[in-house]
């Protein structure tokens, strides 16, 4: 018997222990990863010719069945938690990974608000007539099959495989072992829902296996049968991922985001602002890592951030100009200016003007999200259009980066790159297109 058989065969209450048992017993985990993306190619083709109307249905199963299975899913997060503490990890990383009634129904919600978007296929993104009389139109299409690969966060399962659905891409998902049975429990609900809408549940699948040799298996492709691989995560998981992929990537780097409290800044403004960057939520990759203050402003400024930080739990780390100001903070080393914490910790230094701040983030930034306080609109321009990132604010937080807060109903990571999607990486992301041109008997001299 093979194993989309076992996985298949046996009641849904034991299919995490099967799941976890293909990796126990060293199975072939390149067969079983290109039997998965053979299957997947076989649901996108079906996706791909989906209505909105079954994509809607599909979405709104998924969320009711992850409702239905919420008892299963929350002892599954349980067993995850209780392996997860005794290894040391951080109270951040114990955030991301645990769930409560309260997040899962987020998680469903989210599912729902994908439903609810407008279906990106199909629409018309340009159209013109040639001198000959060609009627072209470019059309919006699905990618096809998506391999999407992240670290141990329960609700990006449910983000992910919701997003490639409505855009008629099929999705097989590879979380980090930490998650694993929480992400399969998740995983499985969404199959349920699939099946109930009349829709492949190979659509979306979890790797059934922790073994590490599944990600570089998913990374040669599965015998052409991905298109677009997705890496969520940490830098040694995007820089492994660009290094070994064999197709083509959507790189979401680390999330090094800066506040520049320039020197025309509201204090009262910017300390809301610092504040909630860093402190909303530590965990998330839009919380920002590195305070920028104007040395214009620093004789007002900078103790008061500084205190703040301090008082409301965060260490702060940070230059000779920041150690004068508050005995409290620690002096920062070189690499604490490439450091994506994720916990209540941030570095701090005074920066000379906006050319400074400038200077900083292209030195030492992730291209993700970065931030200018400030009144002065002509600098607030400037830092926007020179500062080469994902995602550039003025006056706000950069904890809203984040696709539900861009009115995408969700994401599936950040993109740093360059290239095709930029930013949170929603529906519309998730897309190619191709040409549809139209004659009456034309022929080429």
């Amino acid at each position: 018997m093979d194993d989309t058989q076992t996985l298949s065969g046996i009641n849904p209450a034991d299919r995490l222990n099967a799941a976890h048992a293909a990796s126990v017993e060293a199975r072939d985990i390149p067969a079983l990863l290109n039997d998965l993306g053979r299957r997947a190619r076989q649901a996108a083709r079906r996706l791909s010719i989906a209505t909105a109307a079954e994509k809607e249905a599909a979405l709104r199963a998924m969320a009711a069945c992850i409702r239905a299975r919420s008892g299963a899913i929350l002892a599954a997060n349980a067993e995850d938690l209780a392996e997860a503490r005794p290894k040391g990890q951080t109270p951040a990383f114990l955030d991301r990974l645990t769930l409560d009634r309260e997040r899962l129904e987020g998680i469903a919600a989210a599912v729902e608000s994908i439903a609810a978007l407008p279906d990106p296929v199909g629409r018309v993104l340009t159209s013109f007539e040639r001198p000959n009389g060609l009627l072209i139109e470019r059309v919006a299409t699905p990618l096809g099959v998506i391999g999407v690969i992240f670290e141990s966060r329960p609700n990006v399962t449910a983000d992910a495989g919701a997003l490639c659905l409505k855009a008629g891409n099929a999705a097989i998902l590879r979380t980090g072992s930490e998650s694993f049975r929480t992400a399969s429990a998740i995983a499985e609900a969404m199959g349920e829902g699939l099946a109930q809408a009349g829709l492949p549940s190979d659509a979306i699948r979890l790797v059934p296996t922790r073994d590490r040799a599944a990600v570089g298996t998913m990374l040669s492709g599965l015998d052409g049968n991905i298109d677009v691989i997705v890496p969520r995560g940490g830098k040694s998981l995007v820089a492994r991922v660009q290094e070994e992929a064999r197709v083509p990537v959507f790189a979401h780097l680390e999330g090094l985001c800066h506040v520049f409290v320039h020197d025309k800044a509201d204090l009262d403004m910017a300390k809301r602002i610092v504040l909630n960057a860093k402190m909303r939520r530590t965990g998330i990759c839009g919380s920002a890592e590195t305070l920028l203050v104007d040395k214009a402003c620093a004789a007002t400024h900078l103790k008061p951030l500084v205190a703040m930080l301090l008082d409301a739990g965060c260490a702060v780390r940070g230059d000779a100009a920041v150690l004068a100001a508050d005995p409290r903070a620690t002096p920062a080393s070189g690499e604490d200016w490439r450091t994506e914490y994720l916990d209540a910790i941030i570095s701090a230094k005074v920066v000379d003007g906006l050319d400074g701040a400038i200077a900083h983030i292209e030195t030492f930034g992730s291209h993700h999200t970065d931030s200018i306080v400030t009144d002065d609109v002509a600098a607030a321009e400037r830092f926007m259009a020179e500062v080469d990132s994902a995602i550039v604010l003025h006056n706000a937080s950069t904890q809203f980066a984040d696709g539900g807060e861009f009115g995408f109903g969700a994401e599936i990571g950040i993109a740093t790159g360059r290239m095709h999607a930029r930013g949170p990486v929603g529906v519309e992301q998730l897309t190619s297109f191709k040409y549809r041109i139209r004659g009456s008997g034309q022929t080429r001299p």
